[in-house]
């Protein structure tokens, strides 16, 4: 008794072609509660369970507890006739998991089985929507049940719809979607125009919230799931969480670069970058600890809330571009109040409620769009006043060069003739000066003369000392220091070599050519025929001895000087010089002084000279 009474309780909706389409509420959804979701339908069937259903206390009823398992029955009486095709609609498209039993003609019921788990195009009707055909038997009543489970809060929202309605309502809804992403696409590619075009962060960050707001309303209407990621199931438990929390972090990253929070508001700014670290880190305290705390929406609030209060902080301190921020916020705030009116069941008017929050997040994309406008109008108006005191500042400068240029030239023109009287003055001093200075040229030109002919003078005496000093040491008995002033060093002596030898010209001793250059030893020739390189000592009396060549030249010029009667031992004794090395050098001078008497005889003053050279004619 008590189930049939239950049944008669229950509202039935009778199908008529003059009603397009009926939205199921109240006494007209009945549900039960399966905490441990065992109970299988033919005990549902059952008057013991059966009776536990009640009438919906909500206009739309919600799985209040998400880890239990919701029934629910409707009940539609069928026409005697129809022209129409009937189809069930379930609105809420996030709803995990619904198993359908359909009466059938004969009292048995068959089964479909459709959700947010189940692939995309596994569906009857290929709509973001879960559609069932109704199977119509004229003039009957019949029960239509439904098991749902569903991980996040879903809205039971089961609607009665002829196919034609259907078609219709669906064109129009994709069409409003087309201009609802299209107008989300358009806002994001002007931005990113104006970024590419200004390379300021916030259009970025606007282009990102935008584009994320885009993101979260395709997993919250479907449309994602059914043309982006149909065969995904499982990214579609938590893709909203994910898009969710890009909106919250590039809406306060928005808030804080547009009205620069950082310098009109640190307490803010600080308050919003902790703000954006803590909801990146809850996103993947989701991911990895527990996707179902995904479904904590509400969370959203604050970041909402903070920056909601921030632009209403910074219009009240004065900054006129976050007037349309604040408005548009408002619109936005608006929206997520009457979509937690609906969450809670306590408001619903359709469609517009259900899309009252696509609707306020266009709008508020209006008006973030009007606060970037007016910063940058602001920003333009700004710069053409700091133009405008530039201009002006420029002109007050360009009359003060000019008044101090006019006082600059009559200062230049007073020096000017203070210098002209100077001039002239100097020129007369110049005149004197030049006077001066001919007769001190005449001066100098009798000093120069003078110090010629003095110079001439010296040189003669010069020379004179030197012959007369070479002189007495040729002919007089003189020691090794008075000796080396005329050849002081080794270069010196080669030198003379040098001179002795090539005096009349270079002969090769190889080739007999006459054209030689300097060869690598100091001195020496080398034959630019054979290239045979003759030392300066070569072909001398000095040629490969050991004696010190200044040593050597004293040692000829001491048995010279004393016609060969100097003895070995004295050689030894002047010249520090071993008595055997002596004694074999100066036979080799005295054979010399024996065989060139006649030639030393003709040239007494350099005699000792004609030792030193070698002949080899014969």
């Amino acid at each position: 008794m008590l189930s049939v009474l239950n049944v008669q309780a229950q509202q039935k909706v009778t199908i008529d072609d003059q009603v397009n389409q009926h939205i199921f509420s109240y006494a007209e959804i009945e549900c039960l509660e399966d905490p441990k979701g065992l109970l299988q339908f033919a005990q549902v069937l059952s008057p013991q369970v059966s009776s536990r259903f009640k009438p919906s206390w909500s206009s739309t009823p919600q799985n209040y507890n998400r880890t239990s398992v919701y029934w629910y029955k409707i009940s539609i009486k069928h026409p005697l006739k129809t022209q129409n095709n009937w189809i069930l609609e379930f609105f809420d498209q996030t709803i995990d998991d619904i198993t359908a039993y359909l009466p059938a003609q004969d009292g048995q019921y068959k089964t479909e089985k459709f959700g947010a788990f189940h692939r995309f195009n596994d569906r009857r009707y290929h709509h973001k929507n879960f559609e069932i055909n109704l199977n119509i038997y004229p003039d009957k009543e019949y029960t239509y049940y439904f098991r749902i489970k569903s991980h996040q809060t879903a809205d039971i929202i089961i609607v009665l719809r002829s196919v034609n309605w259907f078609i219709q309502y669906a064109l129009n809804e994709y069409l409003l979607f087309g201009v609802f992403y299209g107008m989300i696409l358009v806002f994001a590619f002007y931005n990113l125009l104006m970024f590419v075009a200004v390379r300021q962060r916030q259009y970025l960050y606007y282009i990102l919230y935008n584009v994320s707001v885009g993101f979260y309303e395709l997993c919250n209407d479907g449309i994602g799931y059914q043309y982006i990621w149909p065969n995904s199931p499982a990214w579609n438990e938590y893709a909203y969480g994910v898009a969710l929390c890009c909106v919250s972090v590039f809406a306060l990253m928005f808030t804080d670069k547009l009205l620069f929070v950082r310098v009109k508001a640190p307490r803010l700014h600080k308050l919003i970058n902790i703000v954006i670290g803590a909801r990146i880190v809850f996103l993947f305290v989701c991911f990895f600890a527990n996707k179902q705390w995904f479904n904590y929406k509400f969370l959203e609030f604050i970041p909402l809330c903070i920056a909601f209060y921030t632009g209403i902080y910074v219009f009240i301190r004065g900054y006129r571009p976050a007037r349309f921020f604040v408005l548009g916020y408002s619109f936005l705030f608006a929206g997520f109040v009457l979509k937690l009116l609906i969450t809670i069941g306590q408001l619903n008017l359709g469609a517009i409620t259900y899309y009252s929050l696509s609707i306020c997040f266009i709008l508020e994309m209006v008006f973030l769009a009007l606060a970037l406008s007016d910063k940058v109008r602001i920003l333009k108006r700004e710069k053409d006043k700091a133009q405008r005191e530039i201009i002006k500042q420029l002109k007050a400068t360009q009359r003060l060069k000019e008044s101090v240029n006019i006082r600059l030239e009559e200062q230049v023109q007073e020096r000017t003739h203070e210098v002209l009287e100077k001039v002239s003055i100097i020129e007369k001093q110049n005149e004197d000066l030049n006077r001066v200075n001919e007769i001190l040229q005449q001066q100098a030109a009798d000093i120069l003369r003078m110090n010629l002919l003095l110079e001439k003078d010296n040189q003669e005496l010069q020379t004179g000392f030197q012959r007369v000093t070479r002189d007495r040491i040729m002919s007089a008995g003189v020691d090794f220091e008075e000796f080396s002033t005329i050849y002081p060093d080794a270069d010196s002596c080669y030198r003379f070599l040098a001179n002795l030898k090539w005096t009349n010209g270079y002969k090769c001793h190889k080739c007999s050519n006459t054209h030689s250059f300097n060869g690598h030893m100091p001195h020496s020739r080398r034959c630019s025929k054979c290239s045979y390189e003759e030392s300066v000592t070569a072909y001398t009396i000095f040629h490969n001895t050991r004696i010190p060549i200044t040593k050597a030249f004293y040692m000829i010029f001491l048995v010279y000087s004393s016609n060969g009667k100097i003895s070995s031992h004295k050689l030894s004794e002047i010249l520090t010089i071993r008595q055997s090395t002596c004694w074999a050098y100066s036979n080799r001078i005295k054979k010399l002084l024996s065989s060139r008497k006649k030639a030393i005889k003709n040239d007494p003053h350099e005699g000792w000279s004609k030792l030193v050279l070698e002949i080899h004619e014969e």
